[in-house]
């Protein structure tokens, strides 16, 4: 029966889809349709496992796999005099007196080690400027490396990682949408979430789509070698964070009144999940902490990295919640989510070895929006955690300060009496919602009855800050 409740809803959903898109129909060329479509005798493009076809991307990455493997990340220090942690400068750095010093300086060292410079960012949140080179005459870059140490000149140098989007397995299982799982309404009569903004390090939302429109604060990218896309995971993040609510389209997201910062770090090619480094990461997170975020969702995975810890370590400090996605292939989740500080996050379903470092979210045939006015079923820690990147903004509008030790905290212990107390219906969802009560633990840091609540409670006013 519930299989059968379950592909029932699926099947909703995909004739409302299939209505809005008929609705606009006339406003796309033939040639667009073509572009989304398989060619014939070819498979349909995992993307970031939706149940559709994402529209068409190019088929390039920002470096080819073995120029990557040759190249990596130089830093130089920024003036200490200068560098004020708590300040929103990012610009001014790029045309300082000591700009053209450093990228002398950085000439200098690739000439003597025999690399090329490719490309430089200013990164001010933790004092470094950051160049990338790469080897061109094929000695081991271990030994580039350390030669690199041992000059006074560089703060540190590293190899360039490389980092992938963490989708999971074929969607098309039975529906368990977050809004039965987490009781949405519920939350939603109490916080949405409203100018709480929420920086999605992903690869292109699609700002254009009709449960985005109007959600995005700002879009940047930060991959130059790939032309800017509305691509299939970064739109699939962002709908689950923050889908429009009441539109009668589609669905609504955890936080549908926060403000998206979509920051394309990472770049999609056909048949290939959603990629990144750790420069366009690095730009991107840089960018977040100069530019007012409270959130960053980091639906990803790689190997630990020394610039893209730093910076985790500078948003922390600054009181910003990090959410990252745990990759089901490590015991600790892997890195970013298993980061000190972080809000490690896996799909309901997957276990890990170190089960009370790592929250467990709706990550399994969750409906989110796909580019081109389109909606799909998405599985994987990817969606798992931009549930909880969702949550801690709705925590966050309520009580900024709280919001991460109310995460790092919550375990599923207990709904508590200010929701119906322990062996109350809550807890017959509590398999698919994994072992985070949003009830709860909304309900504590807001101070008032969220879920099966009494009119009287349930309109309770929050006490400000």
């Amino acid at each position: 029966m519930n299989r059968l409740l379950a592909l029932l809803s699926a099947l909703t959903l995909a004739l409302g889809a299939l209505a809005y898109a008929g609705a606009r129909a006339a406003a796309h060329d033939e040639s667009a349709a073509r572009a989304a479509a398989p060619a014939p005798g070819q498979a349909a493009d995992a993307g970031a496992g939706a149940a559709v076809v994402p529209a068409a991307v190019p088929a390039v990455t920002a470096q080819p796999a073995d120029a990557a493997r040759r190249q990596v990340l130089v830093m130089l220090r920024l003036p200490p005099p200068h560098f004020r942690p708590d300040s929103a400068y990012a610009g001014s750095y790029t045309n300082d007196g000591g700009n053209a010093a450093r990228r002398r300086i950085a000439a200098e060292l690739a000439k003597a080690h025999g690399l090329l410079l490719r490309d430089s960012w200013p990164m001010p949140a933790i004092g470094v400027d950051c160049f990338l080179m790469e080897d061109a005459g094929g000695a081991p870059l271990e030994r580039v490396l350390e030669a690199l140490a041992h000059d006074a000149r560089v703060a540190w140098a590293q190899p360039l990682g490389e980092y992938h989007a963490l989708d999971g397995g074929d969607p098309l299982y039975p529906a368990q949408p977050a809004a039965h799982d987490w009781r949405l309404a519920d939350l939603h009569r109490v916080s949405t979430g409203r100018n709480v903004t929420v920086a999605v390090i992903d690869s292109g939302v699609d700002a254009a789509h009709p449960d985005l429109a109007g959600q995005l604060a700002l879009r940047r990218n930060f991959v130059e070698d790939v032309p800017d896309a509305a691509e299939a995971h970064g739109t699939a993040v962002a709908g689950i964070i923050g889908a429009r609510s009441g539109n009668g389209l589609g669905i609504a997201g955890v936080a549908p009144a926060a403000r998206l910062m979509a920051l394309r770090a990472c770049w999609e090619s056909r048949g290939q999940a959603a990629r990144c480094n750790s420069l366009t990461l690095g730009k991107a997170i840089n960018f977040a902490l100069e530019n007012g975020a409270r959130i960053i969702n980091l639906s990803l995975g790689g190997p630990p990295d020394r610039l893209l810890q730093s910076l985790l370590d500078a948003a922390l400090a600054r009181g910003i919640v990090v959410v990252g996605a745990a990759d089901p292939q490590r015991p600790d989740g892997g890195f970013p989510a298993s980061h000190p500080g972080v809000v490690a996050v896996a799909r309901s379903g997957d276990r890990h070895p170190a089960p009370a470092a790592i929250r467990y979210a709706p990550g399994t045939d969750v409906p989110t929006c796909v580019p081109g006015a389109r909606w799909g079923l998405v599985s994987g820690s990817s969606y798992a955690a931009a549930h909880v990147a969702g949550l801690a903004a709705l925590l966050s509008e309520v009580r900024p300060r709280a919001a991460a030790q109310a995460l790092l905290r919550e375990s599923g212990g207990g709904a508590g009496a200010g929701n119906g107390g322990a062996g109350t219906p809550l807890r017959a969802a509590a398999a698919a919602a994994g072992n985070i009560d949003a009830c709860a633990t909304l309900a504590r840091v807001a101070d008032a009855c969220v879920c099966l609540c009494s009119p009287t409670a349930a309109t309770r006013t929050v006490r400000p800050l």
